[in-house]
């Protein structure tokens, strides 16, 4: 965990703020980073829009922005709340192409947690 600070920043994150929140324990950060990709969330948010079911796409959404937010996983969290405003207003126009784009940062944050591991 050498490089820690400076691959959260890289990854565009504010390392200060999440560490406030997390006490400054690099070790129980990537704890909790863990849980994120043990999380049924994202699932649940594709299975929802899938099938059409936009207040199930919102609430799995929703919670999955708040996790981002609390690891303080920047890219991840501003692509989340793109997608979470459409659901909350009933607008699946662009859910699909939104849902791609946090799949996409899904899969930065778990390269993310990668590096840090090192």
């Amino acid at each position: 965990m050498g490089n820690f600070r400076e691959e959260f920043e890289a990854y565009g994150a504010d390392y200060e703020t999440t560490m406030a929140r997390f006490m400054g324990n690099e070790a129980l950060y990537l704890r909790c980073l863990e849980m994120l990709f043990q999380d049924e969330n994202l699932r649940r948010l594709g299975a929802a829009l899938d099938e059409g079911d936009l207040s199930g796409a919102f609430e799995a959404a929703h919670t999955l922005k708040g996790v981002a937010g609390n690891l303080g996983l920047t890219p991840l969290y501003e692509a989340v709340c793109g997608l979470v405003e459409p659901l909350r207003a009933g607008e699946d126009g662009a859910c699909l192409e939104l849902y791609e784009e946090v799949c996409l940062e899904f899969q930065k944050a778990e390269l993310f947690r990668e590096l840090l591991r090192r």
